[in-house]
């Protein structure tokens, strides 16, 4: 109770005395006039007098009542109260009299377990807004970063005795430039006779007591100072000097002046491409007291440049490409190596000679240049012929407007025979739209520099699609992927883009070995397994998949790049001649196999669509021209127009009408389109596989697809037949996508079920590779056990190749087959 007395009267007294107390341990009366020292002195002692007497008129000493009725609250009942009353009423009266005893022993019991009170020092409703707090908070403050001793600071200000009795001193304080993070120097503590101090620090000087009685000789600055007494001094030292201090108390230093260097850069190692065609561009930098910022100026080195085919002309004026370097977010900018990372993919200098130079800047604004690098500028390469063509003719648009015509006529060549050219029906139109749209400009002289940007924007995309676009053949896909791949081990590519290719046929493979197995589906193969000469089951997991791949992998990483060419061979040859096939013990079409051989029929209905969409639209571009185009692209499934992996859906299924009215309006195609998208819906609904991720995917890949088929239904309608057959496309893409989903579905619902046998299992347990041999050692391709011997060996082969006439022969086999075999046939 006296803590709280005390805490409740004297709170203000306490906080004006802290407050009091940190201000002058933290040297503020040493940065304002005397008088106001002496103003505030005044003030502060009337507050502590104001507050000292408001405190004893509000505190009193406890007293023990006071403290008996404190501790009585924190009681159930009252017991001390209970024990210091008399019986007023029945003290006559015996029963009552026990009565009011068992009750008063009752409360001396309870009185006996009392705790004692905690104190209530809380003051909120009397310091609303915590003055206490702040002023404990200065307190502390200048107690970690103040001194007590400077509170005597106070007595010398005092006038007349004070001066008297101390004599004339000084102080100062050399402050160097905040960035260089050099603590403040006392320069009354400083004995050594040179000081070593950074450019720009600021020197100040305070001279006390009998004006005259200090001077100040300085020599660090341009104009330097001669005995000067005024009673402050501040300037910056420039230069190397004389600091002299003249008086009763006089000091003298010879400042040596530290310059700060410039900041140093320059490029750590070769600009390399990164696997996305991002420039990579390692560099160093180093500063004394650490790198601001930087920046990269790269400008085409024309000398340099193979002025030849498109770049024979003159190039147009372009900007010089800035960038900023990439600075450490934390830790020391003194010394680090970064990497400058930037696409210039897309920009018009890609791939040619250029000069980079690098440009640091320190915190006191100085700059340093590196020497110049010279290299090509990295960028994304094409490792497609096709697409390295347009990109090429994209880079020489963009050197001169000059060169459309050219660009124009060699795109025209390139687009003249496209049947065994483009694998994509999206990309020749886009390609004709873009030619089409290029020769217009070029005809009436309106190529201005946005329609220049957007046609080459064009390009770019057309490049992209035909280097990165979706196959509709697994097969072409895979054999694509491994062209692209013995592209870039002959090219000398660099292990990110050979490691994006390896990754690419990984994917392709999985894709192909899923076609695989739903083609097996639909040929009802589900209950048997292909059986070799010898009766072994013929199999392939994908774990022998990744074990071939990554043999190949490690040999490209090795170098051994003859090796890897002659493995991936291998494997594509073992690749093409696989069948996948299931596991026995099913009897009929479970709902999945249903389920994915409907959408295989919705897949090629769009595609058969969508082949009748481009043969309408090359009419219109070239009319009378569809005849022999179709022509020249029916037999070949992998063309432009209707191969034979798509004529058979899209021709019987849907198109009587062709046969006995030829071609159909898109007003028909519109109709069939949305009878496909009622189809699919149902298909949708009917959908297995839910509460699985797969199933899920599965169905929001049939959502994007029916989406897509309902933006084609609606171009078709408005006669925009470009722009339905992209939806088209994508309507394909997205069904392809669901039906991998689905299978997946459907290969774990397999695994889970009891009694069901993996192909993985199979493979482990007859140790037999797809061609039913045993595996070589330390797991190579090749077999170790010996083959056939002595005249065996020549009727053996003789067999072989007649069967292999034989099958050759029989045009109703699939067409991957077809050519597998007449392969054997020309090698052998």
């Amino acid at each position: 109770m006296l803590a709280e007395q005390v805490m409740r009267a004297f709170w203000p007294l306490f906080s004006i005395l802290m407050a009091l107390l940190a201000a002058l341990m933290l040297g503020l009366q040493d940065l304002v006039r005397i008088e106001t020292v002496w103003i505030s002195a005044a003030f502060g002692l009337i507050a502590l007098i104001a507050t000292a007497i408001l405190g004893i008129r509000r505190f009193h000493l406890p007293t023990r009542s006071e403290a008996l009725a404190r501790l009585d609250e924190t009681l159930p009942g009252r017991p001390i109260q209970a024990l210091m009353d008399d019986q007023a009423i029945g003290a006559m009266d015996a029963d009552s009299v026990g009565l009011w005893q068992a009750h008063q022993a009752r409360m001396a019991d309870r009185a006996s377990n009392a705790d004692p009170v905690k104190p209530d020092l809380r003051l909120a409703s009397r310091d609303p807004y915590a003055l206490r707090y702040a002023a404990l908070l200065a307190l502390v403050v200048a107690a970690l970063f103040g001194s007590f001793w400077r509170i005597g600071s106070v007595a010398d200000m005092t006038p007349g005795t004070a001066q008297a009795g101390q004599g004339p001193t000084w102080e100062g304080w050399v402050e160097p430039p905040r960035y260089t993070g050099l603590p403040t120097l006392y320069l009354a503590d400083q004995t050594d006779p040179t000081l070593t101090v950074p450019k720009g620090s600021r020197i100040t000087l305070r001279f006390y007591g009998e004006i005259g009685a200090h001077s100040l000789t300085e020599t660090t600055t341009p104009l330097g100072t001669e005995a000067a007494t005024e009673p402050e001094q501040d300037f910056v030292a420039d230069r190397s000097g004389q600091l002299r201090i003249e008086g009763p108390a006089g000091r003298d230093w010879a400042l040596d002046i530290l310059a700060d260097t410039k900041p140093q850069i320059e490029v750590a190692g070769a600009a390399e491409a990164e696997a996305g065609g991002q420039m990579k561009l390692p560099f160093a930098a180093s500063d004394d007291y650490g790198i601001i910022s930087g920046t990269a100026r790269i400008e085409l080195n024309l000398p340099a440049v193979n002025r030849e085919f498109g770049l024979v002309t003159e190039p147009e004026p372009r900007e010089i490409i800035t960038v900023e370097l990439p600075m450490p977010i934390t830790g020391d900018r003194t010394d680090f190596t970064e990497d400058l990372i930037e696409d210039f993919s897309q920009h018009p200098w890609a791939h040619l000679p250029v000069k980079i130079t690098l440009l640091a800047v320190d915190a006191a604004d100085q700059e340093s240049v590196a020497e110049p690098y010279f290299a090509d500028l990295p960028a994304r390469r094409f490792f497609d012929p096709l697409a390295a063509a347009v990109a090429e003719q994209r880079r020489d648009l963009l050197w001169s407007r000059d060169n459309a015509l050219r660009v124009a006529q060699l795109l025209r060549a390139v687009s003249h025979l496209p049947e065994d050219l483009f694998r994509s029906d999206t990309a020749y139109l886009r390609l004709r739209v873009i030619l089409r749209r290029l020769e217009t400009f070029d005809r009436h002289g309106a190529l201005n520099l946005k329609q220049q940007e957007e046609i080459a924007q064009a390009l770019w995309d057309l490049a992209v699609l035909i280097e990165d676009g979706t196959l509709a053949d697994a097969l072409e896909r895979m054999r694509r992927a491994q062209e692209r791949l013995t592209e870039a081990m002959q090219n000398g590519a660099s292990d990110e883009e050979i490691a994006e290719l390896m990754q690419e046929l990984r994917e392709a493979t999985q894709d192909y070995m899923r076609q695989l197995q739903r083609l097996a589906q639909e040929n009802g193969e589900d209950g048997q397994n292909q059986q070799g000469q010898n009766g072994e089951t013929l199999q392939m997991t994908q774990d022998d998949l990744q074990r071939m791949m990554d043999r190949i992998q490690e040999l490209m990483e090795q170098g051994r790049m003859a090796e890897a060419q002659q493995a991936l061979e291998e494997f594509q040859q073992m690749m093409e001649n696989m069948r996948v096939t299931q596991g026995q013990g099913q009897g009929g079409q479970s709902e999945g196999q249903q389920a994915m051989e409907g959408l295989a029929e919705t897949l090629r209905e769009q595609q058969g669509l969508s082949d009748q969409a481009f043969r309408d639209l090359q009419e219109q571009f070239n009319p009378g021209a569809q005849s022999g185009e179709s022509q020249g692209n029916e037999g070949s499934s992998g063309g432009l127009g209707r191969g034979q992996s798509h004529e058979g859906q899209g021709g019987q299924g849907q198109g009587q009408d062709q046969a006995g009215e030829g071609q159909q309006g898109q007003g028909s195609l519109a109709d069939r389109q949305q009878a496909l998208r009622d189809e699919l819906g149902r298909q949708e609904r009917s959908l297995p596989g839910g509460g699985t991720p797969e199933g899920d995917a599965a169905r929001d890949a049939l959502g994007r697809a029916g989406r897509a088929m309902d933006e084609a239904e609606d171009a078709l309608r408005s006669d925009d037949l470009a722009e339905a057959i992209d939806r088209q496309s994508e309507a394909m893409e997205a069904l392809r996508e669901g039906m991998r989903s689905l299978g997946e579905a459907m290969a774990q619902n397999q695994q889970n079920q009891p009694g069901q046998g993996t192909e993985a299992g199979d493979m482990q347990a007859n140790n037999r590779d797809p061609l039913g041999r045993a595996p070589g050692s330390a797991g190579s391709i090749s077999t170790d056990d010996n083959l056939l011997q002595g005249e065996d060996v020549y009727r053996r082969a003789r067999e072989l190749l007649d069967e292999i006439r034989r099958r050759t022969g029989e045009q109703d086999r699939p067409q991957i087959e077809l050519e597998y075999l007449k392969r054997l046939l020309e090698r052998f």
